[in-house]
């Protein structure tokens, strides 16, 4: 029970449905879609689709896109929505032109947007109520106009530098040239009529026709490789997902492409430590996720790459031996050597955790990559191009290099909990790197500390990468003094890390916990 004498809020709590947001217009817009039948799949699409017009430097139908869906006794399905560089792409002429990274305002960092196909998938697949009702909130908000909320209109201020470099892009989201404020209204009237024509016509609307022969035309013009024929061959995948145990619970992530696999292994190396005891202080609870963190992601920055080009051995890396090795190279007193990490830094992305009363739990997560994206803006369709191709390796001996063809490693991942074949949480934590460590810091305080979703959101967080200790200046001096003496190198957070939203399923009582982190706008509502 928290202390109600100290600012705060209480989890959300329920026994029909639940959805939590980053945004409290996309939360209202899935508890709407379930109050009038729609099921779990329908409301997390309407509340993601939502987001891509009111969260536009987050998120949007430039983008990617995985999810987890589970149903009470079947097995759960990922789904991959990411999307591939285009089939002329090439590695030599990028190191032809000098470049050792590729420039994230780029059109080379633009890879096919995999979101709308994904979300198409979804809808025909699991869905109920069709994709024009899904669609209904998000292109009222384009086409009316909707309210700028206060962490929107702070990140729209932050990042406005990487729209002026496009005039398209500044535009439409920088009316006179400044960014909006807390409480101004926006629009985007093309993006409405784009995101009409899929609620009409599918995917078709998207990855054919004069939609995509804009964006190929767009990026042609940029530089880019890019055809009408890369977005019309664009496919979204149904792979199985990977799972590891973590104390009587499984735990399931979506696989390479994406980092899932980090924090599989991060919870596997907890796992071997008695975190529940209170012989644990919270500074030792702090550095051995910081040394777990970094052992995995050690593995994920070396092999973690898109399968169909490059084998993962996921069954070998969460296997016992190897498992055994990474959290035999942890000591509670010292840190281990730091590993440099070359990839890009990225915080931007949106998730969102849906239950219905069925049962039926989805943990989505949409992301266009970098504030903004790539800042690469198409008028005529609204639509805001991701630069998720930022995150490929220029070294052709890397399993993550670019390539024709190829989905780049992915950062962005959502997360399911699962015990005896029902969903126990539905969650995910956004803030690019940070995920992996965030999926295992939130299991571990709802696991083994009994912090409810809401709770769990709200401890300090901390993250160990690139050498670096961030925490955030919420936690206690003590414990930062405690982890500097084990020897790490310590930095204070300058904006929050990541952003949390879960949905714990009490399957004994028939209720729905939720919580939506206070880093952002959002909530999380039942009914």
């Amino acid at each position: 029970m928290r202390d109600f004498m100290k600012p705060g809020r209480s989890a959300a709590m329920a026994d029909r449905g639940m959805a939590a947001t980053s945004h409290p217009a996309a939360t209202l817009a899935a508890v709407d879609v379930l109050r009038a039948g729609g099921n779990a799949v329908d409301a997390a699409l309407a509340a993601v689709a939502l987001q891509g017009v009111i969260d536009p430097h987050m998120t949007g139908i430039g983008g990617d896109c995985f999810a987890l869906v589970a149903r009470p006794g079947r097995p759960v399905v990922a789904i991959n929505g990411s999307g591939r560089t285009p089939a002329a792409a090439s590695i030599e002429a990028l190191l032809g032109q000098g470049l050792a990274t590729i420039p994230d305002g780029s059109a080379h960092a633009v890879t096919i947007p995999g979101a709308v196909d994904a979300w198409c998938l979804l809808s025909e697949r699991l869905g109920r109520i069709g994709l024009d009702r899904i669609l209904a909130p998000a292109i009222a908000a384009a086409r009316d106009g909707f309210v700028v909320t206060p962490r929107v209109a702070h990140d729209w201020a932050v990042y406005q530098g990487r729209l002026k470099a496009h005039a398209e892009a500044a535009a439409q989201f920088l009316p006179g040239g400044d960014p909006p404020a807390a409480g101004d209204r926006m629009a985007n009237p093309a993006l409405a009529q784009t995101l009409t024509r899929i609620a009409r016509e599918g995917r078709a609307a998207f990855y054919e026709g004069q939609v995509a022969e804009e964006l190929a035309s767009l990026l042609a013009g940029k530089g880019g490789s890019h055809r009408a024929d890369d977005f019309a061959r664009h496919r979204t995948q149904e792979v199985p997902p990977i799972s590891a145990r973590y104390r009587g619970y499984e735990l399931f992530e979506c696989p390479p492409n994406g980092q899932g696999l980090a924090a599989l292994l991060i919870a596997r190396v907890l796992e071997g430590f008695d975190l529940p005891s209170e012989t644990f202080s919270e500074a030792d609870r702090i550095h051995l996720l910081a040394e777990a963190s970094k052992a995995a992601y050690r593995q994920r920055d070396a092999l973690v790459c898109d399968p169909d080009h490059h084998p993962v051995d996921v069954d070998g890396l969460l296997s016992q031996a190897s498992i055994n090795a990474m959290r035999a190279s942890i000591s509670l007193a010292r840190v281990q050597p730091p590993a440099s990490d070359e990839s890009p830094v990225h915080r931007d992305t949106v998730y969102v955790s849906v239950v219905d009363a069925e049962g039926m739990a989805v943990s989505l997560i949409n992301s266009i990559f970098f504030a903004f994206g790539s800042g690469i803006y198409a008028p005529r369709s609204g639509v805001l191009l991701q630069n998720r191709g930022a995150g490929f390796r220029l070294d052709p001996a890397h399993p993550n290099a670019f390539a024709p063809g190829k989905r780049p490693m992915h950062t962005i991942i959502p997360a399911m909990l699962m015990k005896d074949g029902r969903p126990v949480l539905s969650y995910g934590v956004m803030g690019g790197q940070y995920q992996a460590a965030g999926h295992a810091h939130i299991l571990s305080r709802i696991v083994d500390c009994g912090d409810d979703p809401q709770q769990a959101s709200d401890r300090p967080r901390t993250f160990a990468h690139d050498g670096v200790l961030t925490l955030e200046p919420t936690v206690n001096a003590d414990v930062a003094a405690d982890l500097e003496r084990r020897g790490h190198r310590i930095a204070t957070a300058q904006e929050p890390l990541g952003g949390c939203q879960a949905i714990w399923i009490d399957q004994q009582r028939g209720v729905l916990i939720g919580g939506s982190d206070h880093r952002k706008d959002g909530i999380a509502l039942g009914y």
